[in-house]
Parts: C-alpha cells; structure tokens; sequence
C-alpha cells in the first residue's frame, strides 16, 4: 500500500506554468506505475498523463500533450507533473494515483491509491 499526497497546486494566469508533485510513502513505490488525473467542476475525473515504474515510459491525454511532462524521481518517492502553457480548460482538481502492472494505464479503476487532490485554476 502506498499513501500518496499532492502538492504544488494554486492559482495561475493563462498561459503560465505549475508543477506538481505528488511524495509517496512506503516501499515500493519503484514498483508502481503512477498517473495524473484531473477533475473539473460538474465533470468526470478524466486521465492526465502515465508513467512506469522506471520513468522509461510515459502516456498522455490528447488534451495536454505537448504542454504537460510527467516524471519521476524514486530516490525521492516523487512523481512530478510539469504544466506550461495552460489555459482556464485546465482548471480541476488534480489526482496522482498508483496501481502496479506493466502496461499503460489510463482508466480510473486499473489504479489502486489515490491522493487527494490539489487545485489548481487558471485564470484568463
């Protein structure tokens, strides 16, 4: 089991930039894939972008490829979402979660743990 928190979020002029990160505890976080997940006001949690256990491989929505970096630092139990260029559809809460595997995941329930969330909102 793994707990995880976010951190990082706040609030952003359109296209600014935040990064995020999300610390794990326990020890296996090496072992997990972890992902970014996000949720807007009155919408469904929507997949951000994936990344395995090594960091050698990493999957993104249409929405924010090109503009958003997910990585990983297992030495320090991080995962980290880089996030330029944003504009105001960026605007949720969002999630790091963690589930173990090998493939890319991107549905809600192939992930096990679950942070809270952290804000963030991008003003126009």
């Amino acid at each position: 089991q793994v707990q995880l928190v976010e951190s990082g979020g706040g609030l952003v002029q359109a296209g600014g930039s935040l990064r995020l990160s999300c610390a794990a505890s326990g020890r296996t976080f090496s072992r997990y894939f972890m992902g970014w997940f996000r949720q807007a006001p009155g919408k469904e949690r929507e997949f951000v972008a994936f990344i395995n256990w090594s960091g050698g491989s990493t999957y993104y929505a249409d929405s924010v490829k090109g503009r958003f970096t997910i990585s990983r630092d297992n030495a320090k139990n991080t995962v980290y979402l880089q996030m330029n260029s944003l504009t105001p559809e960026d605007t949720a809460v969002y999630y790091c979660a963690g589930g173990s595997g090998i493939a890319v995941r991107t549905r809600i329930d192939e992930y096990d743990n679950w942070g809270t969330g952290t804000q963030v909102t991008v003003s126009s």
